[in-house]
């Protein structure tokens, strides 16, 4: 059964159609939480509450934009209402969100893993529209049209956008480059 139908279905009160796409789906939902919140437990959380909004809202799509770029608006949205409602010191739970590269190098891991830590902190503090922006481009590898459309922003907003987080990283980062130059 293609997409359409399965959504189609899905709106008729199929549950295993949504079930279906659930499954398709539920990956990458994961996946967009996770490059932004960084926890395993929440970003599961997150992707689960997306699909019953999305389950909630799906008599209303109308079939004229993709499933997948309507289900990232509803994901992009509530991880924007997730990071609204919690403290900005939450804890990053680094072990999580790495990966292992070599059993017998453990001090190489510990820098590694303090090299991640360090990106991840700041992109923490970039505002929302730019964590979003380079989340959704460089970790989730979004087009910029895909990303105009679940952002619902101009082609151009989001290159000037992005250019702008990544210039406001790269300096907030600047004083820590030394760090990565010297491995390379």
């Amino acid at each position: 059964m293609e997409e359409k139908e399965l959504i189609q279905s899905a709106q008729k009160g199929d549950q295993d159609a949504f079930g279906r796409l659930v499954k398709k789906y539920r990956n990458k939902m994961f996946y967009l939480a996770y490059s932004m919140i960084n926890n395993r437990e929440t970003a599961d959380d997150l992707a689960q509450e997306v699909f019953i909004k999305a389950y909630r809202a799906l008599p209303r799509f109308n079939l004229k934009s993709k499933f997948s770029t309507w289900l990232y608006r509803i994901a992009v949205n509530t991880i924007k209402d997730f990071y609204r409602k919690q403290s900005a010191k939450e804890e990053v739970r680094l072990e999580d969100s790495m990966k292992v590269l070599n059993a017998h190098d453990f001090e190489r891991q510990m820098e590694t893993q303090d090299k991640i830590k360090l990106i991840q902190d700041h992109i923490k503090k970039l505002p929302e529209k730019h964590r979003v922006i380079l989340t959704l481009r460089d970790i989730q590898g979004k087009s910029y049209s895909e990303i105009a459309e679940i952002l619902k922003i101009s082609p151009g907003t989001v290159d000037s956008r992005l250019f702008r987080a990544r210039k406001k990283l790269r300096t907030m980062m600047a004083p820590y480059l030394s760090l990565f130059r010297r491995e390379a």
